[in-house]
């Protein structure tokens, strides 16, 4: 099982990592009375007691229940204070509820949701986007997932191949041609013992490689049937994996050379500037897919492209009327509430001035983690890119997908986020990301440090 995966960098023993589990264990009993009693009456109406199965993977023995998350607080039912450094996975990096978004979805609501007509608010993200990410024409989608199911079936409708190249161990939402890794055979399975697509083999639409093999892709690629590459410019969700020098650059020639369009994914890397990794490197994408946190977490998304590309299209379906039956669009999909949303987060909230304290803040943290592994002489490794870190259990940087999962230790994730959280601060609960968003002061950074060299302390003491 997925949960039996150790680190072979674990500086604790078995058995007392059970004893420090079982004592936060019942110190999070303790302290969340209300949110247990609501858990169990769940059951009797939301499968296993949650509205979403992510809810209830937090390694706890129930989920703590919401009443208000403000900024970079959440507060539970039970009257808990929590300094919030996950943000809803990247959902609520500017902070939750942001002042402008909150106030112009406050007066959208009564002028309109949705008509599946377009307003002048379109524009003004369409502009806005194109200055950002230096791609000139848009799309809107209702999720990040949604955006990559649109953009993956143009490729194939332009290009006439039918498989989607994308890197082992990477995520880009619940798309069936992502699910897939490399197995320990060589060939292609899923990641979950449960087929939920078993009439298609899983190599029938997908080619995978590692991360930074550039020789890997080359040879995927060459086979010529490879719609398009879906890429995250830093791989964020096994871990965080950067990219080698040149890296970039050879996927980016490789693509060219073989007539496959190039998609990059900056649903979680917008993190690293106003313009995601794209604008920061000068990447050169044909596709720019992007969700989440562009509306403050109202779900919306979009995907942007190269002029040649809207050529492309318009000179094949695009002014066909035959988007909807080719799964292009959705009744929803562009809406007024989600676009103003949008308009007043990249006008107001996702500013210059905003990344320059929210990557201030992360090399705070970083540097302070760092330190504190210094200090406990603990084997682990911190990456960090823009706003977001991610302490590993290892200690040199992955290179690649396989080797940031094969250091996963489910169990020690889940007691040091148990501990976090027992002393006010959350992370990420699948792996070690954390968040600095624009409104977190130095003293709330240097809170999360000091907890996490608590943490490592008591786990180091031999």
């Amino acid at each position: 099982m997925i949960t039996e995966m150790k680190t072979s960098y674990r500086v604790v023993s078995d058995a007392r990592l059970v004893e420090l589990r079982d004592r936060e264990n019942r110190l999070f009993l303790e302290r969340t009375p209300a949110s247990q009693k609501t858990f169990e009456r769940a059951h009797e109406m939301l499968l296993n007691g949650v509205p979403m199965p992510w809810m209830g993977d937090w390694g706890t023995s129930h989920p703590i229940f919401v009443k208000k998350a403000q900024g970079n607080k959440i507060t539970d039912i039970d009257g808990n204070e929590y300094l919030d450094f996950c943000l809803g996975d990247t959902g609520a990096m500017f902070g939750h509820s942001p002042e402008p978004t909150a106030a112009a979805v406050a007066d959208q609501v009564r002028h309109g949701i949705t008509t599946m007509l377009p307003s002048e608010s379109a524009l003004a993200i369409g502009s806005e986007l194109g200055r950002r990410f230096g791609l000139p024409f848009w799309q809107v989608a209702m999720t990040a997932t949604e955006a990559n199911r649109y953009v993956l079936r143009i490729c194939r409708a332009l290009t006439g191949r039918h498989k989607v190249l994308v890197m082992n161990e990477c995520y880009h939402g619940s798309i069936d041609e992502t699910l897939p890794h490399i197995g320990p055979t060589g060939k292609l399975e899923l990641r979950s013992d449960f087929d939920m697509n078993p009439g298609v083999p899983k190599d029938a639409l997908t080619r995978v490689v590692e991360f930074n093999d550039v020789a890997a892709l080359e040879k995927e690629l060459a086979h010529g049937d490879v719609a398009c590459v879906l890429a995250e410019p830093i791989m964020t969700n096994c871990g965080m994996v950067l990219p080698a020098q040149g890296y970039h650059q050879a996927l980016r020639e490789l693509c060219t050379r073989y007539g496959s369009i190039l998609v990059i994914d900056e649903t979680h890397t917008l993190s690293t500037g106003p313009g995601g990794y794209t604008a920061a490197y000068g990447l050169k994408p044909d596709f720019v897919t992007l969700g989440k946190s562009i509306a403050g977490g109202i779900p919306v998304a979009v995907y942007g492209f190269t002029r040649e590309i809207a050529d492309r299209i318009n000179a094949s379906f695009g002014r066909k009327s035959v988007s909807d039956p080719m799964g292009i669009g959705g009744t929803l999909s562009g809406n007024m509430f989600a676009i103003r949303a949008m308009e007043a987060t990249l006008k107001h909230v996702a500013t210059d001035e905003a990344f320059e304290r929210m990557i201030a803040g992360q090399n705070r943290l970083s540097d302070g983690l760092d330190a504190a592994l210094k200090r406990y002489d603990i084997p682990w490794s911190v990456t960090r890119s823009g706003a977001r870190c991610e302490l590993q259990f290892m200690p040199r940087l992955p290179r690649n997908g396989s080797e940031a999962k094969a250091q996963f230790d489910w169990e020690l994730i889940y007691y040091t986020h148990l501990y976090l959280a027992n002393r006010g601060i959350l992370i990420t609960p699948f792996h070690n990301m954390m968040l600095i968003p624009p409104m977190a002061t130095d003293d709330q950074i240097d809170t999360l440090v000091q907890v996490w060299s608590d943490c490592m302390a008591e786990l180091s003491t031999r």
